[in-house]
């Protein structure tokens, strides 16, 4: 009997393994996915302009990635003694000029080499919403708690979303035609607009990513985040305390489903013995004196070795020499 509605993901016309950079931009989901897969010591760019939530101000992130220009002082602004940045999230925001100022050309540039290397891309798209600044009629990517009166508030359409990505993602195979891109919609809810307001926002996303997909069936994919979290995660025990983020076992349970179904069989099969050695890392000995757990830490250091060789890809050295420094 089951006892919850399973969701059914499509096979991919591409796997993540790895061998190849991933990209990761968008939402405070792809912060989760991204981080899980440092962890576990995927090659890995996480959202080098910090967490950005609209399809729009994502593409305009992957336009400056593609042509990369510094930024300077006169394009920031300074609100309570910060600096900030209408393109990027606050982790970039300092009380000094010059510090922001380094923190966001610093990555831009590395990022920009990156994008043109990269294998894989993750896109987490978590609103449809945008905010346009009054002055300009730009759209921002963060706010930055300005006051909501300086801004005007609109939902994208589908079309305006699918026509803007449309013409990036031939850009952007232009400069990297080995790109492969997956989709993702966001599964945290944003209740400002209410349970409908969300509601008509995540739906825009989907059938844009949809349309998208069915023009581009064979650089593309979606990856079910939202439906997984609304089907199979539907009780509140999987929701952080705001009743509105994943708990970090839902995030867990995201994070296994990606696995089975977006690794390569081989990278499934490093990522299981990563685990196995990964524990043995960090386990913590009552007697690390004792020659039983100097034998735990040779066989140990024997399977990361094994690993190497048959993976030379699959770079260990850090840990390696923590667990020599351990005999």
């Amino acid at each position: 009997m089951d006892l919850y509605t399973r969701i059914s993901i499509p096979k991919a016309p591409f796997a993540f393994s790895y061998m190849e950079q991933t990209v990761l931009l968008g939402s405070c989901f792809a912060e989760n996915i991204g981080k899980k897969l440092e962890e576990n010591k995927f090659k890995t760019d996480l959202n080098p302009f910090g967490t950005l939530y609209n399809p729009s101000s994502i593409a305009e992130a992957i336009r400056m990635l593609l042509h990369p220009e510094r930024f300077t002082g006169d394009d920031l602004f300074r609100h309570e003694g910060v600096y900030h940045s209408f393109s990027h999230h606050s982790r970039f925001s300092s009380p000094s000029e010059t510090e922001c100022l380094e923190n966001i050309n610093g990555r831009l540039f590395s990022s920009a080499k990156i994008i043109r290397k990269a294998r894989r891309m993750i896109i987490t798209l978590g609103t449809a919403w945008v905010y346009r600044l009054g002055s300009t009629g730009k759209i921002v990517s963060n706010c930055h708690k300005l006051p909501e009166k300086m801004f005007d508030r609109q939902m994208l359409s589908v079309d305006e979303i699918t026509t803007e990505w449309k013409s990036l993602l031939l850009s952007l195979w232009e400069q990297n035609p080995e790109l492969k891109i997956l989709f993702t919609v966001s599964p945290i809810r944003h209740w400002k607009d209410g349970a409908h307001g969300n509601q008509l926002s995540k739906a825009t996303l989907l059938l844009a990513v949809e349309q998208l997909q069915k023009d581009f069936p064979e650089q593309t994919a979606n990856f079910p985040a939202y439906e997984i979290m609304m089907d199979e995660l539907r009780d509140y025990r999987f929701y952080a305390d705001d009743m509105l983020h994943p708990s970090l076992q839902a995030v867990e349970y995201i994070w296994e489903r990606f696995t089975e179904t977006m690794l390569s069989r081989e990278t499934q099969a490093i990522l299981k013995e990563w685990k196995d050695i990964q524990k043995a890392i960090n386990h913590k000995p009552f007697q690390p004196e004792s020659e039983a757990y100097k034998h735990f830490i040779s066989q140990t250091l024997l399977k990361m070795e094994r690993l190497n060789e048959k993976f030379p890809y699959f770079d260990m050295t850090n840990e390696i020499a923590v667990i020599k420094k351990k005999f």
